[in-house]
């Protein structure tokens, strides 16, 4: 009789457990109930927390460490990595972004998307340029930011001159974009035009206007009502300087702009940051001669066919014949809705505890869940 395989991909549950610990929760429960099982270990991200640690590792890579701008100004220790090199492959760097410029980063009473900057992404990009890297995947999840990453593209060697002729030296913040008159991109680092850019982004958002980067996502970084309104006139100032057709594309308002700032300066694409991180990490050929993956994630809900975690997973693993049944920490509304768009089943791992009672044993409430499921369909 053929070994049982068996794939346990799950995301993170925010604040909780890794997505590679939760891996590790299901392949015990799975090991509990079927001990000769081929268990494949396959943590995933949708391109925000989480995204360098599921390639890096998935791919034998290594991991690299530097010193750079904070979102305040401030220095901060910044983790990326490089790719294990498969042959004919360009050496490939991850970076995430909220790593330079992440809202976890700040205080909660110090969050001011008006003051913060991208330049420590910039800065991070320069570090993977001289590692030889000709690759560059970068997640865009969990800013504080809101400079249409213009603080990016100055730390790449792009001058900003304000109103009087002069070079704009300190790192550019969302409050600065209107004093711009003049953009320079001579000066950009010339490795860029030999680099590709991939931004693994998982939102639609245009960059200004009522579904735009300041509007939908300033209020959650900080911004009052009247700094929201400066913010978003900000950005369409920028962008009619900058100059080309960026702000609409879908996405140019993720992390405060910074898509924007990546597709117009450093000619990068946006893509949808599940199929990204599971065609880094080969998932289709893992998932052959599965019986089954097990995916996961804290919530489900309406949402999570936007191209989350636990929906990504589930359509590509249908795609090679294999259920998917998710283990969630809540769920939201319309979450019966992701049963008819790839998902078999999905479980609560703590269906009579409260939430924060959950977050705090989600390991064992994974691995209990993990035998319940497998026991009861009896794989």
């Amino acid at each position: 009789m053929n070994q049982m395989k068996i794939i346990c991909a799950p995301d993170s549950f925010k604040e909780s457990i890794s997505a590679t610990d939760a891996a590790h929760a299901m392949q015990r429960g799975i090991l509990n109930v079927y001990p000769e099982a081929h268990v494949e270990i396959c943590p995933i991200a949708d391109g925000g927390e989480g995204t360098l640690q599921a390639m890096v590792d998935a791919t034998g890579g290594e991991y690299r460490q530097c010193a750079v701008t904070g979102p305040l100004g401030q220095p901060v220790k910044a983790l990326w990595g490089l790719l294990g090199q498969q042959d004919n492959e360009p050496l490939t760097a991850v970076i995430e972004m909220a790593q330079a410029a992440g809202i976890h980063l700040v205080e909660p009473d110090q969050r001011n998307p008006s003051l913060a900057t991208t330049y420590g992404v910039g800065e991070l990009i320069r570090e993977a340029l001289s590692a030889g890297a000709h690759r560059i995947v970068m997640g865009i999840g969990g800013s504080c930011t809101n400079d249409g990453g213009a603080g990016m593209a100055q730390a790449l060697g792009v001058h900003f001159f304000d109103r009087t002729g002069e070079m704009i030296t300190r790192p550019m913040t969302g409050s600065m974009l209107p004093t711009v008159e003049r953009i320079d991109k001579t000066h950009m680092d010339p490795r860029i035009e030999w680099t590709q850019i991939i931004a693994a982004c998982d939102v639609n958002n245009p960059l200004t206007g009522a579904l735009g980067a300041s509007v939908i996502y300033g209020p959650q970084k900080g911004a009052s009502q009247s700094m929201v309104e400066m913010l978003d006139e900000a950005l369409v100032y920028f962008a009619e300087l900058v100059g080309g057709d960026f702000a609409s594309t879908p996405g140019a308002g993720a992390a405060g702009g910074l898509g924007f700032g990546l597709l117009a300066f450093l000619d990068a694409s946006l893509q949808r940051g599940i199929d990204l991180v599971l065609d880094t990490i080969h998932f289709d050929q893992r998932c052959i001669g599965a019986t089954l993956c097990l995916t996961g994630e804290g919530k489900l809900d309406g949402q999570s066919l936007q191209g989350k975690a636990c929906l990504g997973v589930a359509r590509r693993a249908n795609m090679q014949g294999v259920r998917t049944v998710a283990l969630v920490g809540c769920i939201g509304d319309e979450a019966e809705k992701t049963l008819t768009a790839g998902l078999a089943e999905y479980h609560l791992i703590g269906p009579d505890l409260p939430a924060e009672v959950s977050m705090t044993q989600a390991d064992r409430l994974i691995e209990e869940t993990t035998v319940k499921v497998l026991q009861a369909a009896m794989v």
